[in-house]
């Protein structure tokens, strides 16, 4: 039975090869998932992929696009849902 410290699916199990020549279960921090935009799921430029312990140190700078729903869409979706605002504002 494993320690019950790993017994939590956050961390990933993997098989390694010690050099005796037997498989260990080994155990990693999983890689967060890839940032996508809200409305059209295209994949986000300029945001990091940090791990939770790593993502506190970052300024929020650093973590996300500086501009109007920056982090949420990708930039074509926002012109557009910008342009549209601006149109019905009138």
């Amino acid at each position: 039975m494993p320690r019950p410290r790993y017994r939590s699916r956050k961390l990933k199990r993997v098989k390694k090869k010690v050099p005796g020549g037997a498989t260990k279960l080994s155990y990693k921090k999983k890689t967060p998932k890839i940032h996508k935009c809200a409305e059209c799921k295209k994949e986000l430029k300029g945001i990091p992929r940090l791990k939770a312990t790593k993502a506190k140190h970052v300024p929020k700078t650093k973590k996300k696009v500086s501009r109007l729903y920056g982090g949420f869409l990708c930039g074509t979706c926002a012109r557009k849902k910008l342009k549209n605002q601006a149109r019905l504002s009138k």
